[in-house]
């Protein structure tokens, strides 16, 4: 009894670590549970322009949620800038800073150079109904404004192009 408890346990222990590793690559990362209209994006911006989620219908649209304080969105913030210049009118890159002060959001925004639209959700609130519970967390919008897929944990710029809808 006693072996098969510490078998359960070992392969309990390697399939969590499995699952965590794939997530926080951001290989494994899950699409979304079923494709629905992306939620507001905040009005508040830190990098113009302001857009709303209408402003981004006609073409696909990434919308990256992170913050300052987050290690993994700091290691992932020269792919974004790239990704930005990549993009070539073929989707729309949209940053928004979640729970963050403004002084420190400001400040790393100019340290990695980014250059796309970046809105402001200090308090947090806009990250309920998309569904945030980390960062960085990215979701891949259709041209239609609905949200097709969800990606959590850094990402590449090669890796977010593949992922886009032709």
């Amino acid at each position: 009894m006693r072996r098969i408890a510490r078998y359960v346990a070992l392969v309990s222990a390697i399939v969590a670590a499995v699952a965590i590793a794939e997530i926080v690559s951001g290989k494994g990362t899950p699409s979304v549970d079923r494709v629905r209209p992306a939620p507001a994006l905040p009005q508040t911006v830190l990098v113009a322009p302001s857009l709303r989620i209408s402003d981004l219908r006609g073409r696909p649209a990434i919308v990256h949620f992170w913050a300052s304080w987050c290690g993994p969105c700091t290691k992932e913030a020269p792919e974004l800038e790239r990704l930005s210049q990549e993009l070539h009118g073929r989707a729309r890159l949209v940053g928004i800073d979640w729970s963050d002060s403004r002084s420190n959001a400001s400040a790393f925004i100019r340290s990695h150079g980014w250059t796309f639209p970046i809105a402001e959700d200090d308090a947090g609130r806009t990250g309920t109904p998309w569904g945030i519970d980390g960062l960085p967390t990215t979701f891949l919008l259709d041209s239609q404004g609905r949200i097709i897929k969800r990606l959590t944990g850094p990402q590449t710029a090669a890796g977010l192009l593949a992922e886009l809808p032709t």
